[in-house]
C-alpha cells in the first residue's frame, strides 16, 4: 500500500484542481465553437446561436477558472446560455428578409450579406450604380431599388441606412456633397415608391472609405457606390423569435 499523501500536498492538489478543470472546459468549449462555426448546413440564425453558446461557455469557464471558483462547469453553462441569446439576436424575421432580398436581386450582381452587428447589407456593384461626378441612378440600379422598395413595404418595421461613396476624382468638398447626394437620390426613389422617408437614414462618406484602388478606372468605378443597410428597431432586435 502506498503511503498517504501529506496534507500539504493534498491542499495543493485541491487548489490546482479547479484551474485545471477550467483549462479543460475552456479548451473543449473553444473546440465546440470552432466546430459549429464550420457547419455548412446551418443557417445564419442557427450559426449565430451555436457560436454564441460556444463562445459564452468559453467566457464563463475562463471567468470561473480565474476567480478560483469550484463551479467552473456551472459558469460555463451560464455563459453558454447568455451567449446563445446574444448570438440569436439575428432574428428569424431578418433571416427571412435576407433570403427574400437574395431572391429579388438574383442575377443583378447585388450581394446580400449579414454584418457582424446583425444588420442586412446590400453591396451594389459599381457598374449598375453611378457615373463619374453624377448622383443620377443608372437604369439597372433603379430596377434593383424597385424590387427593394417592395420588400421594404412588406416589412414596415425595418429601418434603412443608405451610405454614399465616391472615387477620388475632384475635391473633398465636392465628393462629400456628391456622396450625400447619391444617398439622397436613393432615399427619394424609395420614398416615391411608398417607403416612408422617416425610416431611411442617409450619410455621405466622400472618398474616405474606398474598397479598391483609385489608381485605375476599374478601381474608381468600384468606389462610386452606395451601401444599403437594413436593421430592426432595437426593441425588436432584442427579442428572440
Amino acid at each position: 500500500m502506498s503511503a498517504p499523501m501529506p496534507a500539504s500536498l493534498n491542499a495543493t492538489a485541491a487548489t490546482r484542481s479547479p484551474s485545471r478543470r477550467g483549462v479543460t472546459l475552456v479548451a473543449a468549449a473553444t473546440g465546440v465553437a470552432m466546430l459549429l462555426a464550420g457547419c455548412e448546413n446551418m443557417g445564419a440564425r442557427e450559426r449565430g446561436t451555436a457560436q454564441g453558446a460556444g463562445l459564452g461557455a468559453v467566457a464563463g469557464a475562463a471567468i470561473g477558472a480565474m476567480t478560483g471558483g469550484n463551479n467552473i462547469g456551472k459558469s460555463a453553462v451560464i455563459g453558454a446560455a447568455a451567449g446563445a441569446i446574444a448570438g440569436n439576436l439575428w432574428s428569424k424575421h431578418m433571416e427571412d428578409q435576407r433570403r427574400a432580398m437574395e431572391r429579388a436581386t438574383e442575377g443583378t450582381g447585388v450581394d446580400v450579406v449579414r454584418t457582424p452587428d446583425n444588420q442586412l447589407k446590400l453591396n451594389i456593384p459599381s457598374d449598375i450604380s453611378f457615373a463619374t461626378g453624377s448622383a443620377a441612378l443608372k437604369p439597372e440600379l433603379r430596377t434593383v431599388l424597385q424590387q427593394f422598395s417592395q420588400g421594404l413595404k412588406e416589412n414596415p418595421g425595418t429601418l434603412v441606412r443608405v451610405v454614399g461613396h465616391t472615387d477620388n476624382v475632384g475635391s473633398d468638398t465636392l465628393n462629400n456633397k456628391l456622396s450625400l447626394d447619391r444617398a439622397d437620390t436613393v432615399r427619394d426613389f424609395l420614398e416615391d415608391r411608398g417607403v416612408s422617408r422617416s425610416r431611411i437614414d442617409v450619410a455621405g462618406r466622400g472618398e474616405r472609405e474606398p474598397i479598391a484602388s483609385n489608381e485605375t478606372a476599374e478601381g474608381r468605378g468600384k468606389n462610386r457606390r452606395v451601401e444599403i443597410f437594413l436593421r430592426e428597431p432595437e426593441s425588436a432586435a432584442g427579442t428572440v423569435r
